[in-house]
């Protein structure tokens, strides 16, 4: 088969949306697939290649780093009329992405889409609450022109049909447990961020942005040292609230963005990952936490509420103040925390990501035949 990837954000940018693409574009081309990606061009692209094809974009506001997709709808709509893919995959709802659907619907040629970020929440975040139904429903327009619409859980599945989104099927997530493990952790590491043998650390990973509700990690913490004075408060990623945070709080520790190896020995070297966002519509680095063996406070949704278990591989909480009191709880407490790490780190040995990939193949492959009849197993 020969599938289309439209993205606004690809590696070398680091966020959820971007990996996950990139992993299911590594997982079709290992089953045989032509793939092309089609996305903003970034800095470091020199020309377009085979396997993908560059169009314009500009800057993100207030997100250093990202770019969007200019309109490409013409462009689009020639190329596929001479490179034709059998089925189109749009990962993102900005302009490329609705340029994509377009082209798509001209030339018939099927389309799924990804529902991989909550836009009409974070406008509350960054001062325009009263926009939110509108972009709910400009979402919902977009994502009902496609033949399926993609989504990593049944919650979020239910909210999007109880708010009359149109085929909506649910494609898990898994994460790669070879990268997240254990054993990546480091002394030498956290001797950098200045931790003895027995020492404490709390981490955060992901965008430093308002919408992620990061005064509540900085106050769960500032609680934690009134329990543990020399604990130290790690940062990884970077995002327009970083320099206000590093000049409030220059005892914590920001270590900018970190991939690959680094990013995975990051992870493994801390003692509590404290992730605040009520924002996500899954969060992957949940899963790269429990996959470090690391123990991890969340609320109760998304990634944490399929794979979490309160009590066993960490805290699933409700409330600001169960947040806190559970970051503290778990702070004080060195053996229920290493208890809970091993059990997150052998619940995600249970993910297998070609599970993911076949089962996302086999969607796309129904869209191209729709009388086949396509089953997710959401384990």
């Amino acid at each position: 088969m020969r599938y289309a990837i439209v993205t606004e954000t690809y590696p070398p940018e680091v966020n959820g949306v971007a990996l996950t693409v990139q992993g299911l574009e590594n997982g079709l081309r290992a089953r045989g697939h032509a793939v092309q990606v089609v996305r903003p061009r970034q800095p470091a692209d020199l020309a377009d290649n085979d396997d993908a094809l560059l169009v314009r974009g500009a800057a993100l506001p207030r997100y250093p780093g990202l770019r969007f997709g200019l309109p490409a709808t013409q462009r689009l709509t020639r190329y596929w009329q001479t490179q034709r893919p059998d089925a189109v995959y749009i990962a993102t709802e900005g302009p490329l992405g609705w340029s994509a659907m377009r082209a798509a619907r001209r030339l018939g040629i099927p389309v799924a889409s990804g529902f991989h970020t909550r836009f009409d929440e974070y406008l509350a975040d960054y001062g325009a609450p009263w926009l939110q139904g509108a972009a709910l429903r400009w979402m919902r327009r977009f994502h009902n022109h496609a033949g399926a619409t993609l989504v990593p859980t049944e919650e979020l599945r239910q909210f999007l049909h109880d708010n009359g989104f149109e085929r909506v099927r649910l494609l898990a997530r898994a994460v790669d447990n070879l990268q997240f493990d254990p054993r990546h952790r480091d002394p030498a590491l956290r001797e950098e961020w200045g931790i003895d043998g027995h020492g404490f650390a709390a981490i955060y990973v992901g965008r430093i942005a308002g919408e992620k509700n990061l005064p509540l990690a900085v106050q769960a913490f500032r609680r934690i040292q009134q329990v543990r004075p020399k604990a130290r408060f790690v940062w990884v990623g970077d995002g327009p609230m970083r320099e206000r945070l590093q000049r409030e709080n220059p005892d914590f520790i920001f270590c900018g963005i970190q991939r690959g190896d680094a990013l995975a020995r990051h992870f493994a070297s801390g003692d509590l990952f404290l992730f605040p966002s009520r924002s996500e519509t899954f969060g992957n680095v949940t899963l790269e936490a429990m996959a470090s063996g690391v123990a991890t406070v969340a609320f109760d949704y998304g990634a944490a509420r399929q794979y979490l278990r309160h009590g066993i591989s960490g805290a699933a909480v409700n409330e600001d103040a169960e947040f806190i009191a559970a970051a503290v709880q778990l702070a004080q407490d060195d053996a229920t925390r290493e208890r809970m790490g091993h059990a997150a780190s052998a619940a995600m040995k249970q993910l297998h990501p070609d599970r993911v990939v076949s089962d996302f193949d086999a969607l796309l492959q129904s869209l191209v035949q729709p009388r086949s009849t396509y089953v997710v197993d959401a384990a």
